[in-house]
């Protein structure tokens, strides 16, 4: 594969098993496409799926797998604890090798143009290919969420990039685009209190918490809200419940793990947990991850080691990356994966 191109698509069903073969089976049986990981979410109801494959395969199994979750999914009877726009939650294409940034926009404003098409769906581009500065944050898009998308596309400013202004109920809305390699990543956190997770998160993400007056209101400077800055670069973060396990987590996108890595993200959440006497145990990778991003991990906590496998190793142990499941570095490291 001369070209590799990361697709990894946000799809909101996380229980349904049958649905979820569906969809990694149209990947899998696309041509110039290779299926690497499909890592469903019970509490979040949500399937992460990660793909590569040439600019013709990725767009081709993005597409195919979006019209079987189409069929599949009804968001009028959806619920889960991660925000959600709808059906195909989000499909970023990444470049990993001889494509660039530009080459992923493309194939993102063509699939946003077809799959508004066949679906009639508004679709909105987000990050490098996001038309406007308040659509490069997902999370901006994504405000209001599913249950408030029939009144957001009423909203001139949020017009789709493509498809009609028109709420599906069924599927809702989808955003698409090109990003930097992103690392899912959730630290767990031994209290069923979901608002000390989301105070963790607020105090971590670089947008920090809003800065609010003795009465709980919003403090408010020149017509704008002032903000406390958070302690990391390049995180986003927010808490959730993990009932399952009496749990909860500080949910992280490492959106640049280059700024930010995976053990600075962990060490952060531990510090702020040691002030609300809340037991850290362990963290998760949803999807995969760059090798050098264990290795530097596994630098920090055991310096003095060389060896690939004994580094990433020790990023696995340290991190706590097996409590809630099985990490198993050939099936969770991209490069891994993809070596031909």
């Amino acid at each position: 594969m001369k070209e590799i191109i990361e697709c990894v698509p946000n799809f909101s069903e996380g229980k349904n098993e049958e649905t979820i073969k569906l969809i990694a089976d149209a990947i899998s049986s696309t041509d110039e496409c290779k299926l690497l990981n499909c890592e469903p979410d019970k509490n979040y109801n949500r399937v992460v799926v990660t793909f590569v494959g040439t600019k013709k395969g990725v767009l081709n199994g993005a597409i195919n797998a979006s019209l079987i979750a189409s069929q599949k999914i009804d968001m009028t009877t959806h619920k889960g604890e991660h925000p959600r726009l709808g059906a195909i939650d989000v499909v970023p294409f990444i470049p990993i090798k001889n494509v660039a940034v530009d080459d992923c926009v493309e194939i993102s404003k063509e699939y946003g143009k077809i799959i508004s098409q066949k679906l009639n769906i508004p679709i909105y581009l987000y990050e490098s290919a996001a038309a406007k500065p308040a659509r490069v944050n997902l999370s901006n898009i994504r405000k209001g969420e599913y249950e408030g998308l029939k009144e957001k596309l009423k909203d001139p400013e949020w017009l789709p990039d493509f498809g009609k202004p028109e709420f599906n109920p069924k599927l809702g809305g989808t955003v698409t685009g090109s990003r930097f390699f992103l690392i899912a990543y959730n630290v767990n956190l031994r209290t069923e209190d979901v608002k000390i997770a989301d105070e963790i998160a607020q105090t971590i993400r670089e947008s920090g918490k809003i800065l609010r007056d003795e009465n709980g209101n919003a403090v408010k400077k020149d017509g704008k809200t002032v903000r406390i800055p958070g302690k990391l670069q390049a995180v986003k973060a927010m808490g959730v419940s993990l009932e399952n396990f009496k749990m909860t987590q500080v949910s992280i996108n490492l959106v640049n793990y280059l700024t930010t890595n995976v053990h600075q993200a962990f060490e952060a959440v531990k510090e702020e947990a040691k002030k609300y006497n809340v037991e850290i145990w362990g963290s998760e990778i949803v999807g995969l991850v760059p090798l050098d991003a264990l290795i530097e991990s596994g630098k920090y906590y055991s310096p003095n080691e060389v060896s690939e496998t004994k580094l990433v190793n020790s990023a696995v142990q340290n991190l706590g990356l097996n409590n809630l499941a099985n990490f198993n570095p050939s099936e969770k490291v991209i490069e891994y994966l993809i070596r031909e």
